[in-house]
């Protein structure tokens, strides 16, 4: 399935005389603080945001799984997925897959496919958290940390061949996210497991092509409960740094405990250079994978302020991976996304409207309500026209989530899949 541009401007023609005058009104305001809302906008177009090909399905917990209907069966439906999202907001134009839950039978059909939706490949992601069929060896007691060398070896394999898969499509970087860990006391040798972990990320990272990256994931629990091999922000850096230059650390919003600063977090790896890539996603109690922005809103734009701030001031940080990293089982995955996309777009441009020289002066001056009013000055501000704006002058969708709703897509989709269609991986 495919949106028609037509469509698009005829949903967008019913708002379009009360968009413009938000739009103006909103404009001539940022104008006379010396804003310059075109290069704003010519940001916000710019930011590109991956879909993860496992978010496109509906998601479920351990107790249950409830399908939206008419889900992508196959990696080119969920590429059509992508597009349709892209399609809507023009803020999608990349898609991450799960290797080996998105393996290509046609290489040159799916490149086809994504180019003429205008999506990229982003990062491609090893898994090594489930055994696959046919697979000699099982992950159960861990993967690249395993005491057993035969399992190691193919769990680097695995990456490496993950590697090799992206490569033929032409992304540039590979995800490596470890569950390994333990659940009781004594059952793992810590220092053991961070060795063999180390040792097996530095045979992987011999394997990238030289225009590549390796993005190394933590998270501090789940599906193990007592410890987790990569557990925070301090390890993933440090195995980055042994690794060698190519290799960053990938920040997860949903992989801290309660209550840490990841603007504090996202600030320092970028200072270091490591930085390698962003998931976004919101949490109320741990890895929830809410709705981007549906929790924490102002946590999103503290840590977008920072963000921001490091792109503009430290170039010795890489361009970013970003990736939305949700999922939900009661809501239609496609609208989900479409929310997410809608909070990343709107924290982003908020960060943008802090005047940061200003800032600079008051925490010099250490004046702490000068530091507080101009952060929050630019978050109370509703940039959503500048937003709608973006994605008018790229034809996309004035409301993309309205626009979905009017053009019946899910039903479409229902009558074109079917009801018992389930999105590979889930």
């Amino acid at each position: 399935m495919k949106i028609e541009q037509n469509h698009i401007q005829d949903a967008n023609n019913k708002d379009l005389k009360s968009h413009q005058e938000h739009f103006d009104f909103l404009s001539n305001s940022l104008s006379k603080k010396g804003v310059h809302v075109n290069a704003i906008i010519k940001k916000l177009q710019d930011f590109q945001v991956a879909i993860p090909s496992w978010a496109l399905g509906a998601g479920g917990t351990r107790f249950g799984r409830f399908s939206f209907y008419g889900e992508p069966s196959s990696l080119e439906q969920k590429i059509e997925d992508v597009g349709l999202i892209h399609s809507l907001t023009q803020t999608a134009g990349a898609v991450s897959l799960h290797i080996p839950w998105d393996i290509p039978q046609d290489y040159k059909a799916v490149k086809e496919l994504a180019n003429s939706l205008d999506i990229k490949f982003d990062a491609v992601n090893s898994n090594t958290f489930q055994d696959q069929k046919n697979a000699k060896e099982s992950y159960k007691y861990g993967s690249l940390s395993n005491t057993n060398e035969a399992v190691r070896q193919q769990a680097i394999q695995h990456n490496l061949d993950v590697i090799n898969i992206g490569n033929q499509l032409g992304s540039k970087s590979l995800t490596v996210w470890l569950a390994d860990g333990s659940c009781f006391p004594g059952q793992n040798n810590f220092q053991t497991a961070l060795k063999h972990t180390e040792n097996s990320l530095k045979d992987i990272y011999k394997g990238l092509p030289n225009d590549w990256s390796m993005l190394i994931e933590y998270k501090p629990y789940e599906p193990n409960f007592y410890s987790t091999v990569i557990q925070d922000w301090g390890t993933s850096f440090m195995l980055a740094n042994a690794c060698g230059d190519k290799a960053y650390s990938l920040v997860d919003l949903g992989h801290h405990l309660p209550n840490s600063n990841i603007e504090q977090i996202v600030s320092i790896l970028m200072l270091k250079g490591k930085l390698g890539g962003f998931h976004f996603n919101d949490s109320k109690y741990g890895d929830d994978d809410l709705t981007v922005g549906s929790i924490k809103p102002y946590a999103l734009f503290l840590i977008f302020n920072e963000l921001v701030y490091g792109m503009q001031n430290n170039p010795q940080n890489p361009d970013l991976a970003w990736m939305i990293d949700a999922s939900h089982n009661v809501k239609d995955p496609l609208e989900d996304l479409i929310q997410s996309l809608e909070a990343i777009q709107e924290a982003y441009t908020k960060a943008l409207l802090v005047d940061q020289d200003l800032l600079k002066t008051a925490q010099l001056n250490n004046d702490v309500v000068t530091c507080q009013e101009i952060l929050q000055d630019a978050y109370r501000t509703d940039v959503r026209p500048l937003l709608a704006h973006a994605r008018l002058q790229k034809g996309a969708a004035l409301n993309p989530i309205q626009a979905y709703r009017s053009l019946d897509v899910r039903n479409l989709l229902i009558k074109e899949r079917g009801k018992n269609t389930v999105a590979t991986g889930l």
